[in-house]
């Protein structure tokens, strides 16, 4: 089982450009979280950890990686396991930096990234992004950091490869008969009894607002005033989520491809299926396909593909839910749109080698069949936030309005909104994440109105909820999950302008290109 929205796209959109051949966790409900604006403004992480030194040096190489060059050094952060706790028991945070390349007087401080998931690894990502940032070093040093229960920050494991693949191969993520539904179900409860075996005592201990209190401490270590951050999809969640808690703390904070915090978790599938249909759309379009006969021949090789899934030029096929996956990741930028048109041409011909390539890249498994554990973390961190619990019975009951919204993804996000979370060891903290802030400094928000994993309207629906005279909304009329560094001039100066200069937009600004 795999939600779709989260940072690992990124990375593999641009590994596919590069020349391979990619939910943002939901919260949920009415209410509100019970945090209260401005309630961790001096409370974060402990007078004795506040003044800890980190012990910068050369980074390791990542899991199935190799090491960052000699620009970049690591550390690890002490945080509270339990922020209630401050002098209780530890855990350790993982950290990379790379310090400022511009005049030690122009030096503004440190700005920390967070580039989604949840559950992305900044500590392997922020190098891969470097050069997309380097304007900004000029005034900051660049800093990320692996969130609890993320890859060097006592990472989690909820199963093992080969348990991954036998799922991968056995359970249908769009199950038609009750057999193929218990098993959905079963598996779904086995993941969360495995988190709860590797997570152990961290399972309780890995939300956002643990991360936002762990970014807090972070801040006062790094020997900042103010938090000066960007947060990218999943990470405008987080970035929100602090303001809130720390309004006062807030420096120059960026939010792109933004999380619509007003959304339940049925709210948030229904966004995901609306923006990748929209980008699905877009992709005929640009060919001079009629849309819908386009999502008409993809929804019938889905059909096909369930029946019996196809041939590849391995051992593995592919299956329905691969393909969704292996068509999916394409839309996360424009730049891979010409491998989604070689790769359903291939499926048309009865080879799905190339889909099945695009859905490793997305799942991040390598050619030995190692897998990343992005989407263990992403799963715990998303099913303890949100306390909804959907029942089968009320997600068979939104079928037919999920796949009236797309045809070809409505399926699987209709049926994830029971599946996610199902027989979770642990109960959520909230129904929604509180992002008010009060008294915050400005914060810039950028919606993108072709991006399928974040779709364009939560971008405004963010700012309103930061309150007035702090959000800041602006427009980018382009394609692709998230803007700043995706090719729009006028994006990358204003995000520059406010987070080098300090200049803040007008409201409402829109980027035509």
């Amino acid at each position: 089982m795999q939600r779709y929205v989260r940072s690992a796209a990124l990375a593999a959109a641009g590994v596919l450009v590069a020349g391979l051949a990619v939910g943002c966790g939901g919260s949920s409900g009415d209410g509100k979280s019970d945090g209260k604006s401005g309630e961790g403004d001096e409370k974060s992480g402990g007078k004795g950890l506040a003044s800890q030194k980190l012990d910068w040096g050369r980074c390791d190489a990542p899991e199935g990686g190799t090491a960052p060059g000699s620009e970049w050094q690591c550390a690890t952060l002490k945080v509270p396991l339990d922020h209630a706790k401050p002098s209780g028991e530890t855990i350790g945070l993982g950290l990379i930096r790379a310090k400022s390349t511009g005049k030690a007087g122009d030096r503004i401080g440190s700005l920390l990234f967070n580039f989604g998931g949840p559950g992305g690894s900044g500590v392997s990502g922020l190098p891969s992004f470097a050069d997309v940032y380097g304007s900004l070093r000029e005034r900051y040093d660049l800093v990320s950091f692996d969130p609890r229960g993320v890859g060097t920050s006592e990472g989690l494991r909820c199963r093992d490869d080969k348990a991954t693949q036998a799922a991968e191969k056995k359970v249908d993520l769009t199950p038609d008969t009750p057999a193929e539904e218990k098993a959905y179900f079963k598996d779904a409860a086995d993941f969360g009894a495995g988190c709860a075996r590797g997570a152990k005592k961290l399972i309780g201990h890995i939300s956002t607002t643990d991360a936002a209190r762990d970014m807090d401490l972070m801040r006062q270590v790094l020997g900042d005033d103010k938090l000066h951050y960007m947060g990218i999809s999943y990470g405008t969640e987080l970035g929100g989520t602090y303001a809130h808690l720390f309004p006062r703390r807030v420096g120059r904070l960026v939010m792109d491809a933004v999380v619509d915090p007003t959304a339940d978790s049925v709210g948030h599938a229904e966004n995901q299926a609306r923006g990748f249909q929209r980008a699905l759309d877009n992709y005929f379009t640009s060919r001079g396909q009629d849309p819908k006969a386009g999502t008409k021949k993809v929804a019938k090789l889905f059909e096909r593909l369930d029946a019996e899934p196809m041939r590849t030029s391995g051992d593995r096929k592919l299956t329905e839910s691969l393909a969704s996956t292996g068509v999916l990741v394409t839309l996360y930028s424009k730049e891979t749109w010409p491998m989604l048109t070689s790769a359903l041409d291939d499926a048309e011909k009865g080879d799905g080698t190339a889909l099945l390539r695009l859905a490793d890249a997305y799942n991040e498994r390598d050619p030995s069949g190692r897998y990343s554990t992005q989407s263990h973390s992403q799963r715990a961190i998303s099913c303890l936030d949100s306390k909804a619990r959907s029942t089968p019975e009320e997600a068979k009951k939104r079928l037919d309005r999920f796949r009236e919204i797309s045809p070809v993804f409505g399926g699987f996000l209709g049926w994830d909104t029971a599946g996610w979370c199902y027989d979770w060891p642990v109960a959520g903290q909230h129904d929604s994440p509180e992002v008010s802030a009060p008294g915050a400094a400005p914060i810039l928000v950028v919606g993108n109105t072709g991006d399928p994993a974040t779709p364009y309207e939560g971008a405004r629906k963010m700012a309103d909820e930061l309150g007035k005279g702090v959000g800041v909304h602006m427009t980018w009329k382009g394609e692709g999950h998230g803007a700043y560094g995706n090719g729009s001039e006028c994006v990358d100066g204003t995000v520059d302008d406010y987070l080098l200069k300090g200049e803040i937009p007008k409201d409402g600004k829109v980027c035509e290109s």
